[in-house]
């Protein structure tokens, strides 16, 4: 037996990787797999603790990789989206009014838990629709354990519509949704809703027109 042969046997029986005695005597780990295969092995207390930290290790640059990968994918994204124009914002809201927007009763709501997505909402009827001010009312949806009035301030912050036109807020004291939601939806829901304060455009009429927009998407878009 040569003198390499003869380390690499002890190094493995005290315990070291291929890896660690490839390094250590400059020898391939296919011909010590050939030296040792018959050499009882048991890894030592540096090899384990190794072992046990690789998942840990590999997982971590798995995540950092799936973390640059989602910067990259978010920046090209961003780059694909222009200064939105009147008309992008018109098919914009609507498209968000056809999800979340009311379909009956003739009076004119939207509802949503993003604040951003009620921005954008808060934006169109303001904008496109040319809603007043004084015609904004608010209905929060909040859960038990929300401070009520904390959530009411930040909602009139947010969306610039005064406290004194908030409803009375509704609070859903089944037990099992308060729960679940009071984790994701920490301020509520809220519901906007254009009154028509005595003109007409912004009660049913503003309700006809909206459906009279979403009618003639569906057509364009060959939906019956």
């Amino acid at each position: 037996m040569n003198l390499l042969k003869q380390k690499a046997t002890r190094l493995r029986k005290s315990g070291w990787s291929y890896s660690d005695i490839s390094d250590r005597i400059n020898v391939s780990r296919g011909t010590l797999s050939s030296w040792l295969r018959d050499v009882h092995y048991v890894p030592n207390r540096t090899v384990l603790r190794r072992i046990k930290s690789g998942p840990l290790i590999s997982g971590e640059r798995r995540h950092q990789k799936k973390i640059e990968r989602e910067k990259i994918l978010f920046q090209e994204a961003s780059e694909d989206i222009s200064a939105l124009s009147q008309k992008d914002i018109f098919y914009l809201g609507l498209g968000l009014y056809i999800g979340e927007g009311s379909k009956t009763h003739g009076m004119t709501t939207f509802s949503n838990a993003d604040p951003r997505v009620l921005l954008l909402m808060m934006r169109w009827f303001r904008e496109i629709c040319f809603v007043p001010e004084k015609n904004f009312r608010a209905i929060l949806h909040t859960y038990p354990d929300i401070d009520q009035e904390s959530a009411k301030k930040y909602w009139s912050e947010m969306l610039n519509i005064p406290l004194e036109q908030f409803y009375r807020i509704v609070v859903d004291r089944r037990a099992k949704s308060s729960r679940r939601k009071m984790r994701v939806l920490p301020y509520g829901t809220m519901h906007v809703r254009v009154l028509s304060c005595g003109d007409r455009r912004f009660g049913v009429e503003l309700f006809r027109r909206i459906h009279g927009w979403i009618s003639a998407i569906h057509d364009q878009a060959g939906i019956v």
